[in-house]
Formats: C-alpha cells, structure tokens, sequence
C-alpha cells in the first residue's frame, strides 16, 4: 500500500444519476430500519418516490442537501450498559448510501486482507476461520484487544483526513462532514456532534474501516499477524513477550488515530485458556457459544414462551425465527458444543410445556413428547449441526443414505395450525 502512487479521485458528484438514487432507495428499502426523526417510514417515502429521488438528487449535485437531526435510541449492551444508536431520516439514509456507493469502489482495494467487517464476500466466519488458522500455525498467544469507544471518540479531523487522502470532490468531502455533524435529537433536545461516526448510519462502518485501514497496514509493515472485525480485531503471536510488544505499538498507532485501547477490556491471553471473539469463544479445547451469546439467546427464549401467556402457533413462529437465527450463525464447521445445542432445545420444549400446561412437571413430557414439536414445525438447533442428518439433508447431500423413518421425522407436517411462511428454512444473516 504504501508504494501505490496517490492517485485521488475527481467528478464523484457527475456519477449521482438517477440510476444510483433508485439503486441506494432499494438497497435502504431491504435493510428496513425505523423511521427517523420526521416519522417518515420507507413506505411513506416510496409513496412519492420519484418526487423524493429527484429532489435529493438536485440537493446532493448543487450542495444544498442539508441532513436532518440522528434520532436517539438505545439498545442494551449488558445488563447495566447502553449502546447509543443514531437513526437518520430515511431521505438521509438514501443519501448516505449514494456515498457509500461513491466511495467503496475506491477505498475497497486498498483495505488489508485480514480486514474482514463490512466488506463484499466477507464475513464473521471467514474471520474466525482465520484466526484458527494463525493458531493451527503455532500462534497461540492472543492479544484480545477492544478499542474504548470506537464510534464515540473518532475524531472528525482523523476520518476527513482519511478520506480525502484518496477524494480530491470537495462536494463529497462537505456531504461527509454534513453526515458526521448532523447532531442528534434526544429526548426533545437537539444535541451537536462533534465527534464520532455514529451507530446505525448506513456508512460509518465503510468510514470506520477507512480509518482503521491505517492500523491495519502499520501492523503489517511491523511483521504482525492479525484479524480485524469492524473495530473487534485480535492480534496472534508465538510468546507473550512478542504480545506485549504488539500491544505497545498498537496503543501508539491507536494514538495516531485519536483514539486508545480499554484498559479493562483489553488482555494478553492464550488459545489454551480461551478468548472471545465474533460471539464465540474459542479455545484449544472447543468452540461454542460465550457466556453473553448464551444468555442473549435465552433471553429471547424467555421472551417467547413467558408462562402467563397462551400457547398459540405464533409462539412457535417467533421461536423459529430466533432458533433459525442463532443456529445458522453458531452451527459452523468448527463449532464442537453440538451437547450444549441438545440441552438448549430440551429446555425449550420445557418450557413450551410449562406455557402450556401453567407448570413445571416432568410428567408433561408424556404428554407432549419430540414427535409432537415436530408437527407443530418447531426447528431445533441440534439439527443444523454439521455433522447431524437433518443439516445434511437440508444442504441436499446425496453421498449420505438418511432412512425413510428419519426422513419422516425432520419432514414436517402441519398439525393443528397451518405452517406459515416464515417457518420454512431459509438462510439468514445475524448480526452479534
């Protein structure tokens, strides 16, 4: 990277055309989202939609575009701690991702290969596959670093900086500005930002990765080997000596950037002892769920089958649909706690009884056994393991011979209630 010539790119506003307003409408249309602070939900803008493209278009081209306030909201991080999230006005999103799409083709082939976040073709497996591919290779000691406050602190010096190290359209340099200082309503109150990109923007993560991009090559110009995630990146070495000096100079490249790692959170640790990663915890010994993942996923369990509530055929629905979720994100090749899965979805079914039956009592399980989840269509999270039948049935196998009984047993029936759409098995993506 380092050797490319600085090549800038010029005319970026001449590309808005009428094809791209239209594009970034459907890509914001997919991705859903509330509305912002105008209350105007996609629907509400797709209403007008050709009206509403045309007079962002004519606002982002002559510079006029102005972005409304973020709307505040807050999301649960741990049981005492709240992530602040940012949600612009749907007109602002269609805007951001014009940006996004002006900007990717020419950051994209400059990010390192170990940069795994937000990025086409990548992925949070294909990152986890990479680190236990270092440790297959003999680095077993794991720099687990969190960086404080990554979205709040980034200063907007560093991000325009790093932007128009390759933007010479100041057009597109004063609509990123715009975005980043736009201030957030909260509680009736306008508040200014002055630093930070923030959560739930459509193109922060493409601007956080632009910054840590920085990071990324500096640790390989250092020799160092390591897999970033958005802001979560992990760093693997032979000894701790060499983890501690990795941490040393990840902490001056950090200062560079404005920005510092968290004491608290950030430890030298080892594959033997085991480390958290992308929700996962991994260790020499297994690959499973954390604790935290764990206990979201119940949580949503509890949710779904609260006891004073009557068991209905929605209720399996809404389980499907966190079980789908969670399974298609945990039940990897490397995942080894296939046990854990098989007590999860026994605790379930305990607790389907006990919202049925207003009660605790094993001898419910006679009354509603396996077979009688099965017609209902509620999925279990043992049958997307790898090396389960059912997962090898679904992906269409034909090197495996499955018998017509057990063919019969994961083929579900309607009973009762009509099987709704939203039950069939269809790949989704999981955020964690």
């Amino acid at each position: 990277m380092a050797n490319q010539p600085n090549i800038k790119a010029h005319s970026l506003t001449g590309r808005i055309t009428d094809g791209l307003m239209l594009a970034a409408f459907k890509a914001v249309k997919r991705n859903r989202g509330a509305a912002g602070i105008d209350k105007v939900s996609i629907k509400m803008f797709a209403a007008n939609l050709d009206q509403n493209l045309r007079a962002l278009l004519r606002d982002l081209k002559d510079g006029s575009y102005q972005p409304l306030p973020l709307r505040r909201h807050y999301i649960p991080k741990t049981e005492t701690e709240f992530r602040p999230l940012g949600i612009p006005a749907v007109r602002d999103r269609v805007a951001q991702e014009v940006a996004r799409r002006l900007l990717h083709p020419i950051f994209e082939p400059l990010f390192h290969n170990a940069s795994y976040g937000f990025r086409p073709g990548r992925n949070c497996h294909q990152a986890l596959q990479a680190v236990l591919k270092h440790h297959e290779e003999g680095y077993q000691v794991v720099l687990d670093s969190d960086i404080k406050g990554f979205f709040d602190n980034l200063p907007f010096k560093v991000i325009m900086e790093a932007v128009a190290q390759k933007v010479a359209d100041g057009n597109i340099l004063r609509l990123v500005e715009k975005f980043l200082r736009s201030g957030v309503m909260e509680d009736g109150a306008f508040k200014p930002t002055t630093i930070g990109t923030p959560q739930g923007g459509v193109i922060s993560p493409l601007l956080a990765n632009i910054v840590l991009n920085h990071l990324d090559w500096q640790l390989e110009q250092l020799g160092w080997r390591f897999v970033r995630y958005a802001d979560d990146f992990v760093l693997l070495c032979q000894t701790e000596t060499q983890a501690e000096e990795a941490l040393t100079q990840v902490q001056q490249i950090l200062q560079e950037l404005g920005l510092t790692l968290s004491a608290e959170k950030t430890k030298i640790t080892s594959y033997g002892k085991g480390y958290s990663f992308l929700g996962f915890w991994l260790s020499a010994r297994s690959r499973r769920m954390r604790p935290k993942s764990l206990k979201k996923f119940k949580d949503k369990v509890r949710e779904s089958t609260c006891r004073k509530h009557n068991f209905q055929a929605q209720v399996i629905v809404n389980l499907n649909r966190v079980i789908r979720g969670t399974a298609q994100y945990f039940a990897t090749p490397f995942f080894t706690a296939k046990e854990t899965f098989h007590k999860l979805d026994s605790w379930i079914r305990m607790r389907l009884r006990a919202m049925k039956y207003k009660r605790r009592n094993l001898d419910d399980n006679k009354k509603m056994r396996v077979k009688t989840f099965e017609r209902l269509g509620l999925l279990t999270l043992e049958s997307f393991c790898w090396n389960s039948p059912c997962r090898r049935m679904r992906s269409g196998s034909s090197n495996e011979a499955i018998s017509g009984r057990l063919a019969r047993r994961v083929i579900i029936t309607p009973w009762r209630w009509d099987r709704p759409e939203t039950e069939r098995v269809t790949p989704v993506n999981m955020g964690n």
